[in-house]
C-alpha cells in the first residue's frame, strides 16, 4: 500500500506578471506674463512710422491747396477744418494699426477670465498708443514746437509791438530824421508842401502862352504891395550851417517825435512849427497852424490804426494756437481709443 498517496504531477507555476505603472514628470505650467512688451513696442513702432507717413502726405497735399494769390486756393478756414480731419484720420488709422497689432501678437493666456482678458488687451493697446506717441514726439519735436510755437511767438511779437508802437516809431524817428526814406519825413514833408494858393506861387492858367524870361517885371499897381519873393523849397539846400533845409527839418522831426510821447503837442511847440511852416512856404500863420494841427490828427490816428493792427493780429494769433491745442489734444484722446478697441479685436483673433 502506497501510503504517499499517488498526487498528480503538479505543473509548475507561471511567473507572476507585476506592471509597473511611472507617474509622468509634473512640469509646471508656463508662467502668461500679464504684459507682451515685444507686441507693445512692435505696435508702437508701425503706428509712429504710419503716422510719420501720413503727416508728410498732409503736408503735401495742404501746401498744394493753398497759394498766396488772391482767389486761388482754399480759403483759411477751409485749410483749417481740412487739417483737422487730417489729424483725426492720422490719429485713428495709425494708432488702431499699432494697437491692433499689439493685440494680435500678443502671448495667448489660458485660464483667464472674459473681462480680465479684455483688460489686458485695451492695455496693451493703451500703452502701444503712448510708446508710439513718444516716439513720434520725440521724432517730430521740431516740425511740433514750430507749428504750435509760431502762433505763441507772433502773438508775444505783435503783443510787444503793440505796446510799444509810439515809443519804437520814437526810438526809430532819430535816424529817419536824417534820411529822406523813414516813416517820420513823409510827414515833414508834408507840413512844408508849397500852396498853390500862396500869393508867391500864383497858378498860371491854362492854355497861357510861356512868359519871356528877358521880358521886364510888370509894374506895381498903385496901392497894390508886391507879392514877396519867392522862397526856396526846404530840403533844397543840404549840410550844416544854420538858416538850411535841412536843419529845419532835423529840428521838425525832433518837435514830432518828443510830442508823440504825450497825448497832445505842447501848445508851444505847435505855435513854432506854425512859424516855421509859414516861413517856408509862404501861407498866413492862421492857414500854418492848421497845417500842423491836422498833421498832428493824421500821425496819431496812423499810430492808433497801427496799433488796433497790432492788437488784431495777435489775438489772431492767440487764438490760432489755442484751437490747435485744443483739437491736438482731443486727436490725442481719439488715438487712445482707437488704440484700445482695435488691440481688442486684435487679442479676440490671437485667441480663436
Amino acid at each position: 500500500m502506497n501510503t504517499r498517496g499517488d498526487y498528480a504531477a503538479s505543473e509548475p507555476l507561471a511567473a507572476a506578471t507585476v506592471a509597473v505603472v511611472t507617474p509622468p514628470p509634473v512640469v509646471a505650467p508656463a508662467h502668461d506674463g500679464a504684459v507682451s512688451w515685444g507686441a507693445i513696442f512692435a505696435g508702437a513702432a508701425a503706428a509712429a512710422a504710419l503716422s510719420l507717413v501720413l503727416l508728410i502726405l498732409g503736408v503735401g497735399l495742404g501746401l498744394s491747396s493753398v497759394s498766396p494769390w488772391s482767389y486761388e486756393g482754399v480759403s483759411a478756414e477751409t485749410f483749417g477744418w481740412s487739417s483737422i480731419a487730417w489729424l483725426t484720420l492720422t490719429a485713428i488709422a495709425a494708432s488702431g494699426l499699432g494697437g491692433y497689432l499689439a493685440g494680435r501678437l500678443r502671448n495667448k493666456w489660458s485660464n483667464l477670465h472674459g473681462d480680465e482678458t479684455y483688460f489686458r488687451d485695451t492695455a496693451h493697446g493703451f500703452l502701444s498708443w503712448s510708446v508710439a506717441t513718444l516716439l513720434t514726439a520725440g521724432l517730430l519735436t521740431t516740425a511740433i514746437g514750430g507749428v504750435l510755437g509760431a502762433g505763441a511767438k507772433v502773438a508775444g511779437a505783435t503783443a510787444g509791438a503793440a505796446a510799444t508802437t509810439a515809443g519804437g516809431l520814437a526810438a526809430v524817428a532819430g535816424p529817419a530824421a536824417s534820411s529822406d526814406n523813414g516813416d517820420l519825413q513823409y510827414w515833414v514833408d508834408g507840413l512844408f508842401r508849397a500852396n498853390p494858393g500862396a500869393p508867391g506861387a500864383p497858378a498860371a492858367p491854362m492854355g497861357a502862352p510861356p512868359a519871356d524870361p528877358a521880358a521886364a517885371p510888370p509894374a506895381p499897381q498903385a496901392g497894390v504891395m508886391p507879392p514877396p519873393p519867392p522862397r526856396p523849397m526846404p530840403g533844397g539846400e543840404r549840410g550844416p550851417g544854420p538858416g538850411r533845409g535841412g536843419d529845419v527839418r532835423a529840428e521838425v522831426n525832433r518837435i514830432v517825435v518828443n510830442s508823440l510821447k504825450s497825448n497832445t503837442m505842447d501848445p508851444a511847440d505847435t505855435q513854432y512849427l506854425a512859424q516855421l511852416v509859414a516861413n517856408q512856404t509862404g501861407m498866413s500863420q492862421v492857414e500854418a497852424q492848421a497845417r500842423v494841427t491836422d498833421m498832428q490828427a493824421r500821425l496819431r490816428a496812423s499810430l492808433e490804426k497801427a496799433k488796433a493792427d497790432a492788437k488784431q493780429a495777435a489775438d489772431d494769433a492767440r487764438k490760432a494756437t489755442a484751437y490747435a491745442a485744443l483739437w491736438l489734444f482731443i486727436t490725442l484722446l481719439v488715438g487712445a481709443f482707437s488704440a484700445s478697441l482695435f488691440a481688442t479685436w486684435g487679442g479676440r483673433r490671437r485667441d480663436l
